[in-house]
């Protein structure tokens, strides 16, 4: 069962006292490799970082972009597994308590199996999962081990969700509830564009989900994007400037250090 007290994204929430943004940062597993994503994550943390969500890369990422679809082929490439996803979250675990989601597609779950999936992932460490292709009206298929193991299923909702869906996933979510900023696949974006089309779909949002707190992503470059965009929000998500980040560098010398000098300027701005 899931106790909200034990539960690192509950304590995180529980700690938050407004005076600024939660920041999560989206990581494909394995990318760059499966050694330097464990020093990411923890780099992450010292660099602002208040929650990691940890891409598990799939074949067919139908709401990936180009950048995410990127990393996800170089980490199949270089190997990645469940079973060394997995080792990662146990990895960072023995150094931090930072609270680590994970996020991906149905498929791989399915393979592993649900209940061994679900066991082994709250055994290794992990808070919560977001599996965006698997609607709220379908999730049986997970909720209940995850539910079993204590793992808090975190649901979508975009500016195309009804005022009447939005409500039912409020009602299913825990931990937060996921803004999708714009419709779409993944990817950086202006954003400038997203904060002027964003502002209907966040108060409706603030209607109809009343139950959690409310993080927002997609679009979100800088920190002025996330100031601006999660303005009504509790805080924002950053995936795929992150990675560009990454990949602007890697595996250049001195790479992390540049890395995580954009991280530290996406929580605090420039120093």
């Amino acid at each position: 069962m899931i106790d909200n007290k034990e539960n690192r994204i509950a304590q995180l929430f529980e700690r938050h006292d407004g005076s600024s943004k939660i920041m999560s940062l989206f990581l494909t597993a394995g990318y760059p490799d499966s050694e330097a994503t464990v020093d990411l994550i923890l780099g992450f943390e010292e660099n602002g970082a208040d929650m990691v969500e940890l891409g598990m890369p799939f074949s067919d990422p139908l709401a990936d972009g180009p950048t995410i679809q990127y990393s996800s082929n170089v980490a199949i490439e270089k190997g990645i597994t469940m079973d060394k996803i997995l080792d990662i979250v146990r990895q960072v675990r023995e150094k931090s308590q930072l609270p680590i989601i994970l996020m991906g597609y149905i498929n791989p779950v399915l393979r592993y199996g649900a209940e061994d999936f679900c066991r082994d992932a709250a055994q290794a460490g992990v808070d919560g999962l977001i599996i965006p292709d698997i609607p709220v009206d379908e999730s049986g298929i997970l909720t209940d081990y995850a539910k079993e193991y204590g793992l808090p299923i975190i649901y979508l909702v975009a500016p195309n969700t009804s005022d009447e869906r939005m409500q039912k996933i409020d009602q299913h979510s825990q931990g937060f509830v996921y803004c999708v900023s714009v419709t779409g696949v993944t990817g950086a974006r202006d954003g400038e564009d997203v904060a002027q089309s964003v502002q209907r779909f966040i108060d409706r949002v603030h209607r109809n989900v009343t139950r959690n707190h409310k993080m927002v992503g997609f679009g979100i470059k800088s920190h002025e994007d996330a100031q601006r965009i999660a303005a009504e929000m509790d805080g924002f998500i950053v995936g795929s400037a992150l990675i560009d980040n990454i990949r602007e560098h890697y595996p250049k010398e001195g790479w992390k250090d540049k890395v995580f000098a954009f991280v530290t300027s996406l929580k605090y701005g420039k120093t």
